[in-house]
């Protein structure tokens, strides 16, 4: 059973969890650097999703505009890839934003998950860019 929990404090062990996720997934396993892995800290509300008390698999959302959310820093621990907690977490965040009346969730999606997110219903926008040298598009979808 996967339990999600939410914080926007920074001092939180919810926060430390989804830090030490993503530094697993994007500064181990990617090679992102750090400083470009770990910035923007202060205003997000991350989402941590936990099973037995073990963080698997997190993201966190900024408020873009007052109904726009950006989602960002999706990251699933190794071991228990392809068993739909990627999934699971963007449906989290997206029942979220529709109880607080967010009309649009867009995010930068690396090439490579791209797939992933056109089946959660989101759609490519525009040129592709680099961001910590690697590939990714914009992609949104509205909600109701």
């Amino acid at each position: 059973m996967l339990i999600f929990k939410q914080t926007t404090d920074l001092d939180s062990s919810v926060y430390h969890d989804a830090l030490k996720l993503r530094q697993e997934v994007f500064v181990k396993e990617q090679n992102v650097a750090e400083a470009d892995e770990i910035d923007g800290e202060s205003g997000p509300l991350y989402f941590v999703g936990y099973s037995n008390n073990e963080p698997l698999v997190t993201a966190r959302v900024f408020e873009e505009t007052p109904k726009t959310w950006d989602i960002q820093r999706v990251a699933v621990k190794k071991s228990v890839r392809k068993r739909g907690l990627g999934s699971r977490i963007i449906i989290e965040i997206e029942d979220n934003a529709r109880k607080k009346g967010i009309g649009l969730l867009t995010l930068g999606a690396q090439d490579q998950a791209q797939t992933f997110y056109l089946k959660l219903g989101f759609k490519v926008q525009g040129a592709g860019f680099l961001e910590a040298g690697i590939k990714h598009h914009r992609m949104d979808k509205m909600i109701d």
